[in-house]
């Protein structure tokens, strides 16, 4: 599930141990670093290009999520 995918990337680079669906990226101490980290774990754990305004439109993790899951199938990133 997309979401999980998700939840394991916030709490992975936001240091947290949890982090609920509705909880607001910035809120959590979430900057411009930590989201140009996400966006990158986005393509290379998802295969998925999620533009910078997107992240900012889409603070919480149900919104992200909706908004990947929007983009339709994605196909896993290729490892070289």
């Amino acid at each position: 599930m997309i979401t999980d995918d998700v939840r394991v990337i916030w709490c992975r680079e936001l240091r947290r141990d949890h982090i609920a669906d509705d909880q607001n990226f910035f809120a959590l101490g979430g900057q411009s670093l930590i989201m140009a980290r996400i966006q990158g774990a986005f393509a290379d754990e998802l295969g998925v290009e999620v533009p910078m305004d997107r992240l900012f439109l889409n603070p919480t993790i149900a919104s992200v999520s909706a908004y990947i899951e929007s983009l339709g199938p994605t196909a896993p990133p290729h490892r070289t």
